[in-house]
């Protein structure tokens, strides 16, 4: 079965940075696009990015375009999120997410898998 496992999280000042990781296991990971949410305390989960599945396309939520940069490294079957310039409204949990539709070019918006989710506390 799929496994998603996110590292990287924690608490840092605004202004500060942090990159997220998350190591796939289960399938082929190279075949697969793949996306980072994050969850808001009392909300639902929100998009943050997605990746297709050769790492060629990328696309973003509104709210952190032109902020965060979403990679991947196939060859170590890892999926990573550059997070600069934090704000204190970043504050959230972050999740790792994929779905089964094979070498998908577009944004993962109904995940079926998801990782347990790293903290990240962002201070004022």
């Amino acid at each position: 079965q799929v496994q998603l496992v996110e590292s990287g999280g924690g608490l840092v000042q605004a202004g500060g940075s942090l990159i997220l990781s998350c190591t796939a296991s289960g399938r082929a990971f190279g075949d697969y696009a793949m996306a980072w949410y994050r969850q808001f305390p009392g909300k639902e989960r929100e998009f943050v990015g997605s990746i297709s599945w050769s790492g060629a396309l990328q696309y973003y939520g509104d709210s952190v375009k032109g902020r965060f940069t979403i990679s991947r490294d196939n060859a170590k079957n890892t999926l990573y999120l550059q997070m600069p310039n934090l704000k204190p409204e970043d504050t959230a949990v972050y999740y790792c997410a994929s779905d089964d539709r094979l070498r998908r070019n577009g944004a993962i918006t109904s995940p079926k898998h998801w990782g347990q989710g790293t903290q990240v506390t962002v201070s004022s």
